[in-house]
């Protein structure tokens, strides 16, 4: 059993108190009486004290335990003088890009460069270096050699081993060997954050800090008294007869073609109970040198590490960088909801850092009323890296903490109108989801408990979640609490009432949902249910609307290019578009993120989801960007620019007969003569912002305008 988050003995600096904010400059240190910081974090956001900010969590938790925790946040790279602001910490430095990886904060999915960044005060796109994380860790290195380095967050976690790089088009080495870092922590790092800081105050040296879960650091060689498994062993090469999954319920992915995508992953099976002998055993997979050279390879090793991800059953894993050993411990026992609950409750200001004066975060203010109720996901999306970074066991706050979070909105924040944006987090509708065994839990290897179909182990009554919704309504001040996080309708559908209450009273007129494709083959390699089951929401949805006399509307989300996606899938979405009235205005493109299934397949053209060899079949990529471009034009049939690309397109396809002005066809065979008007989002001036028109619905009977008169 891991030890309790707040169990330790606080260090002897908790006499300090928490500070008003966390200071990011001297004068603010030696107005608390500091002369110096235990801690100090880098960080690439802009500093906001709010608990959807990684840098204010991870600084309040350890101010918590009694460290005084300084930020230094989107420092000046070109020299070391703001690195050098607060002086050097006792214990160590904490290296962070932020809340995104840096590589997409500042790049399109076209590697075009952003002029904008939501982090940052005034919007403004050039205050953190691409690869921020490497870059701090360097300027750090230049001033403080000897001070111990740890770097954390997103874009640490996803770069753990050799990944590909998109921006690069190449495989890079460990974020480790390049950042020159002592430790790294991956995942949900409180527990291992906490245990670093009291190890090293104790006097133990960072070097000798090599059992703590969730971490990764390098070494020479792998000690004697570990046995040393070849991934090749396990993940068996060639054909071998599939065995039974105990864990999946194939009845549950009815209506095959449907309610979801046919083609099933391979049941998880690499090794399920794991012994005494397997306690002292580390997992070698390919070296860096070898997936570099070999996109086979590479998929095989991001198929071993996605199946080692289990913090119940997982085990070490090793990767040779040269003459160097990149090694990675078990991921992180999730956090209880007593630890979870006080981590939220950290006495945060909620505000940005004061030293930003006016100046608008449009990511504060997009998050500043919304509350998250939960961590993790285990969709298992192969194009998302939530899994990979949060894992897939849902660790919930309580009720309670829940409704005081609102009250502290509802008492601290100024511009507080009544209106909660968001109860969620990674999804909208996980919270109290979980596996209804333990013992099964602990067994499983399973990337997804909800693909090919949901598992007959999951339990999936939202009707905790309803009693939460209706609790959130009724405290005072509430006017209106509102569902934005993503929604997992293929779960939220097997509890109508939990449909009803969401339709009834927490849709602010539009309800964002990503079925992100309806063919079955690229939702197959997204692991992603049917187009079945979008309708099948969509069905529910509209009967509620209906009842409750209100005009709401489903957006629906669709990734272009994704790999395994051919060009005949994507007009076959854009006719079912047109024959929804559906209209993209703005269209995701596949990103491919370090360390993702979906990236895997971009790069190796093979199939990580199943047995990887160098005979596998190949899947369609989407790389030249033609293609892409095309793929995104499907989305956007109705825009003439995109025209003459589709009837070209249509007719390489065989498809003329799409060609043509009636309702029917695709595209028309004329262009317009003249200059057409650009539709804004929204359509009309004034309106909500969205990613989807949707024209002609069905008007909602049994309501009508009054007159005026009585």
């Amino acid at each position: 059993m891991p030890t309790p988050l707040f169990s330790y003995r606080k260090f002897w600096a908790e006499c300090f108190g928490p500070a008003p904010q966390l200071p990011m400059s001297r004068a603010e240190m030696e107005a608390l009486g500091w002369d110096s910081c235990d801690i100090i974090i880098v960080t690439g956001d802009a500093y906001v004290d709010h608990p959807s900010f990684g840098m204010a969590v991870i600084g309040r938790l350890l101010e918590a335990q009694g460290f005084r925790v300084g930020i230094i946040a989107q420092p000046d790279w070109t020299s070391t003088a703001d690195f050098e602001a607060l002086g050097a910490p006792n214990l160590f430095f904490g290296v962070a890009a932020g809340n995104m990886d840096s590589m997409i904060n500042r790049y399109t999915a076209d590697k075009k460069r952003r002029n904008d960044d939501a982090y940052t005060p005034g919007n403004t796109g050039d205050k953190r270096p691409d690869r921020a994380v490497i870059v701090y860790s360097q300027r750090l290195r230049e001033a403080y050699r000897q001070v111990p380095l740890v770097i954390g967050s997103i874009e640490a976690s996803l770069r753990r081993i050799a990944h590909y790089d998109y921006w690069s088009d190449k495989v890079r080495r460990s974020i480790l060997i390049d950042s020159s870092a002592d430790l790294l922590l991956y995942g949900n790092a409180e527990r291992a954050i906490v245990a670093l800081a009291h190890r090293l105050a104790a006097g133990e040296p960072i070097h000798t800090i090599r059992d703590l879960r969730g971490t990764a650091f390098v070494r020479k060689r792998i000690p004697d008294d570990w046995r040393v498994i070849d991934s090749t062993s396990i993940d068996v090469v060639g054909p071998v007869a599939e065995p039974t999954n105990p864990y999946i319920d194939t009845a549950t992915a009815q209506c095959a073609s449907k309610s979801a995508a046919v083609e099933t992953v391979e049941a998880v099976t690499l090794v399920g109970n794991l012994s005494d002998k397997d306690a002292q055993a580390v997992i070698r997979i390919p070296s860096f040198e070898a997936v570099r050279a070999d996109p086979a390879l590479y998929a095989h090793a991001s198929r071993v590490l996605h199946k080692e991800t289990n913090p119940h059953n997982a085990r070490p894993l090793v990767q040779a960088h040269g003459d160097r050993e990149v090694w990675l411990n078990a991921p992180p026992i999730p956090l209880e909801t007593d630890e979870l609950d006080q981590v939220f409750e950290l006495p945060y200001t909620r505000l940005p850092h004061s030293a930003y004066g006016d100046a608008r975060i449009v990511a504060y203010e997009m998050i500043r009323h919304s509350v998250n109720i939960m961590r993790g996901c285990f969709g298992g999306c192969t194009f998302c890296s939530i899994t990979e970074h949060e894992g897939r066991i849902i660790q919930n706050r309580s009720e309670d903490s829940i409704i005081r979070e609102i009250e502290q909105i509802r008492d601290k924040s100024p511009a507080f109108t009544g209106v909660i944006s968001d109860l969620g987090g990674p999804t909208a509708n996980m919270w109290r989801l979980a596996c209804n065994s333990k013992e099964v839990e602990a067994k499983c290897r399973k990337l997804s408990c909800v693909f090919p179909g949901i598992c007959k182990n999951l339990d999936t009554n939202q009707k905790p979640l309803i009693n939460l919704y209706r609790r959130a309504r009724e405290v005072e001040g509430v006017k209106k609490v509102l569902i934005a996080s993503g929604l997992r309708y293929d779960i939220a559908v097997q509890t109508p009432e939990y449909v009803e209450e969401l339709v009834t009273h927490h849709v602010g007129g539009y309800l964002k949902i990503a079925p992100e494709h309806t063919e079955d083959a690229p939702l197959s390699k997204m692991m992603k249910p049917g187009i079945g089951s979008y309708e099948q929401f969509k069905t529910m949805f509209e009967k509620y609307s209906r009842a409750a006399g209100k005009k709401q509307y489903l957006i629906p989300y669709f990734i272009a290019a994704h790999p395994g996606t051919s060009d005949r899938d994507m007009m076959q979405l854009a006719l079912w578009l047109k024959q929804n009235k559906y209209r993209a205005d703005q269209v995701q493109t596949f990103y491919p993120s370090p360390m993702a299934s979906a990236t895997a397949m971009y790069h190796s053209g093979k199939n990580p989801l199943k047995r990887v060899t160098h005979k596998s079949d190949s899947m369609p990529t989407v790389k030249g960007l033609s293609q892409r471009r095309l793929h995104k034009a499907f989305l956007r049939y109705h825009d003439p620019d995109n025209w003459p690309m589709l009837r070209q397109a249509l007719k390489k396809l065989g498809r003329s007969d799409l060609i043509g002005s009636g309702s029917k066809h695709l595209v028309p065979a004329r262009q317009p003569g003249k200059q057409h008007p650009v539709v804004k989002p929204g359509g009309v001036t004034g309106s909500r912002p969205f990613a989807t028109q949707h024209n002609g619905v069905v008007k909602v009977p049994g309501r009508r305008k009054r007159s005026g008169k009585r």
